[in-house]
């Protein structure tokens, strides 16, 4: 019984540490698009006529 519940710890930690990687990799990426995003927007800004 104590090495069924060592190897699903196991398992449970390396699981944890690859959604953790695959989030990391995510947020970084949404981040740097939304500052490219963001510095666009603020260098057109002087193109608009109202």
């Amino acid at each position: 019984m104590e090495e069924r519940i060592y190897k699903v710890m196991g398992g449970s930690g390396a699981l944890n540490i690859a959604v953790g990687v695959a989030v990391l990799v995510a947020g970084v990426a949404s981040g740097v698009l939304l500052l490219i995003s963001g510095a666009k927007l603020l260098a057109g800004r002087s193109k608009i006529l109202f």
